[in-house]
């Protein structure tokens, strides 16, 4: 008996290990992947769906005894190879969606998707096989609870590890060492040359000055040498005469520079002085437009050329809000202007909207910089970093700040002809105001948009070199809004690479599950998948609602998935109580889905910081507790439970691919694919008890 007892035992903890491997090493690639293949950072839950499928996969065949968790460092090795070899697969060009540095679209790129797609899927097989076996052994909802807990400890874990110390060759080692230590010792000798060989390969890839944001992989390099990478700028930068200017690289490409923008610093007629000077107007002209400067605002304040031009145009107060701190390091560094030493100078670490929203009202000047993200915020939805920044409500919101004399400018590189139109009718739907556009008559593809609080002030038809234009009759465009936050998308549509790379990708899948399962294939697969797919859905929704209320920050992506499982930990917990599954479990489920469907969340904006909360954190999650109830009390009696648990990753992946619908139809519509799928579940269920059929 007590050598029963300590082999169970071992298997808990073995499924603990496991489940946190898996999910710190999810997040890790998720993380990684985006800097290293440029092509994955717009197809944001990539990677995520990929690990759901090799893991749902790999639990499906746990009982067909193919040992893969012994090949685990060969597909490790494949798939950062395949990483490594598509490094300069740059994303392809669409009609509909503007992206930075972007190429005409190919078929290389969609078979490189679908590569790294399967390569990623395969890697995580091996995990989701070894879990599956544990799940087959132990009692269900035991198996489950240690399950839950490790992936609880890998999220935290990894949350710590990215804030402080993020670097893929330590991920990736520590995964290495769990494995081993997971392992027989006789499989060492044969894993650790594979795994010092990949190790070498990650290094070899890297940069050694890189940086690791929340968010972006960061290099450094001087303007006049942009092939060699910086580590530390000249000691007397702040001082010195002609400063170096430096180009501040995000994910491989260019993002801003960090230079002096006082003419002063540089000798006249220098090349460092004729490109400063190419530049300088588009960030000094909403001063040479306003009447005040005691107080000014900067969304997106970057590396801080916008808070260097209010503070070089006489600006008392500046409030600069940027997103990374990462970013504002670099430019502490490397940054000849230093705006951001200045002691006129507030820096806020945070979202922009989130600052807009507990702002103080009376600025002069509210600068809306750069923004133009290159990344999307989460990796279980398609929104990019900035998306609730460019809405008709948060120009709303910004535009309420200014004192009766203020002015609103919005700054922005067009890339595509009808971006123009788009932010024009956003700005003046937000303010109820027609702004002034200003077009570069010299560089082109500068845009600025000035509005000014006061309906009886007239602004110039021309400043320095931008001259005011205006747009004839304006194409056929949906304007951003909270529900549909996707300025960088001309229309409602699902671009057609993604439907491609989509589809590929589910042909992959489909195939994959098909010579697995076979005619094996029955309710408890369809049931479980269904309650995956919604409880992907509903995870997207949360991160979603809460990057609305609270800002799009890393924290606030992790605080969502910490809590959700939380949840469900708790409804497990609660299922180990409850005798048996019942039809009356899904009415409260489906009475929380009709209230979040029902409030709207501009509703609960409106609420105070207090309310939002308290809303976030009872009545948002609850729906994951209800369905977590269905999911542990029918998991408990299903009869191959290796299989349904696969089931149910294959179908939180098929919700992942379901999530791009949310570019076509909206947040709040794309709410009602969540009471579908649990419709689906429900009636499922209703089917196999009719017929008395096992799950």
């Amino acid at each position: 008996m007590t050598r029963i007892r300590a082999e169970e035992t071992r298997q808990k903890l073995e499924m603990f290990a496991l489940s946190f491997t898996a999910l710190f090493l999810e997040m890790m690639v998720i993380r990684w992947v985006p800097s290293v293949v440029h092509l994955v950072a717009y197809y944001a839950n990539l990677m995520l769906l990929s690990s759901f499928l090799g893991l749902g996969a790999g639990a499906i065949c746990a009982g067909r005894k193919w040992w893969l968790f012994g090949w685990f460092p060969v597909f490790l090795a494949l798939d950062i190879g395949m990483l490594l070899l598509d490094r300069n697969a740059v994303v392809g060009s669409a009609s509909s969606e503007a992206r930075f540095f972007s190429l005409p679209p190919s078929a290389t790129n969609g078979l490189v998707m679908v590569g790294i797609f399967g390569a990623n899927a395969l890697m995580f097989a091996p995990l989701g096989e070894r879990m599956g076996v544990l799940f087959n052994a132990l009692p269900r909802l035991s198996a489950y609870a240690w399950d839950l807990a490790g992936s609880l400890s890998g999220t935290l874990c990894f949350g710590l590890f990215s804030l402080k110390l993020f670097s893929p060759v330590l991920g990736i080692a520590g995964v290495m060492l769990v494995y081993l230590a997971i392992s027989r010792g006789k499989r060492w000798f044969l894993s650790a040359p594979v795994f010092a060989l990949v190790l070498f390969a990650i290094v070899r890839s890297g940069d050694p000055n890189a940086i690791w944001s929340p968010y972006y992989y960061i290099v450094v390099a001087k303007v006049a040498t942009p092939m060699k990478s910086e580590a530390a700028p000249p000691p007397n930068l702040v001082t010195m005469s002609d400063p170096p200017i430096y180009e501040v690289k995000v994910n491989q490409f260019g993002y801003h520079l960090d230079a002096a923008l006082d003419l002063a610093r540089y000798t006249s007629g220098s090349r460092d002085d004729t490109f400063i000077r190419s530049f300088i107007p588009q960030y000094l002209i909403p001063y040479r437009l306003c009447s005040g400067r005691n107080r000014v605002l900067v969304v997106g304040a970057g590396g801080g050329f916008d808070v260097e031009a209010a503070l070089l145009s006489g600006a008392r107060h500046v409030d600069a809000v940027e997103i990374d701190p990462a970013i504002v390091a670099v430019s502490h560094r490397f940054s000849a202007g230093a705006p951001y030493s200045d002691p006129r100078v507030s820096v806020h670490v945070d979202d922009a909207r989130s600052f807009i929203a507990k702002a103080a009202t009376g600025y002069d000047v509210v600068a809306f910089g750069y923004l133009d993200s290159q990344a999307m915020f989460s990796n279980m939805n398609n929104l990019r970093l900035d998306g609730y920044v460019y809405t008709v409500e948060s120009i709303r919101s910004a535009f309420r700040l200014l004192n009766d004399h203020g002015l609103l400018s919005l700054s922005f590189a067009l890339g595509k002809p009808w971006l123009g139109p788009k932010l024009f009718e956003m700005v003046k739907e937000g303010t109820g105001r027609e702004p002034a556009m200003y077009l570069d008559s010299v560089n082109g593809g500068q845009m600025i948009l000035c509005v000014p609080k006061d309906p009886a002030q007239r602004l110039p038809n021309s400043v320095f070199w931008f001259n005011r234009a205006a747009f004839g009759s304006p194409p056929k465009i949906a304007i951003p809004t909270d529900d549909w936050p996707f300025l960088y998308m001309e229309r409602r549509t699902i671009p057609a690479d993604y439907l491609a790379a989509i589809a590929g990708m589910l042909a992959f899948s489909i195939g994959a599950i098909a010579l697995l399962r076979g005619r094996s294939f029955g309710p408890g697969d369809l049931h479980f998948g269904l309650l995956g797919m919604g409880f992907l859905l509903l995870e997207t929704k949360s991160i979603s609602d809460s990057t609305l209320f609270f800002g799009a920050t890393w924290f606030v992506t992790m605080v969502v998935v910490v809590g959700v499982l939380l949840m469900v930990m708790a409804a497990n917990l609660a299922a180990e109580h409850i005798r048996g599954f019942s039809m009356r479990m899904y009415a409260p489920l489906f009475a929380v889905l009709a209230i979040l469907l029902v409030v709207p969340r501009e509703h609960v904006l409106g609420y105070t910081f207090a309310g939002r909360l308290l809303w976030t954190l009872l009545v948002v999650p609850l729906p994951v507790f209800f369905a977590g109830i269905i999911f542990s009390t029918t998991f408990r009696e299903s009869s191959a439970p290796s299989a349904v648990f696969g089931a149910n990753l294959i179908g939180a992946m098929v919700g992942g691919f379901c999530e791009y619908l949310v570019t076509a139809v909206g947040n709040h519509r794309l709410s009602l694919l969540v009471m579908v799928a649990y419709l689906g579940s429900m009636l499922v269920m209703a089917g196999s008890r009719r017929h008395g059929r096992p799950i």
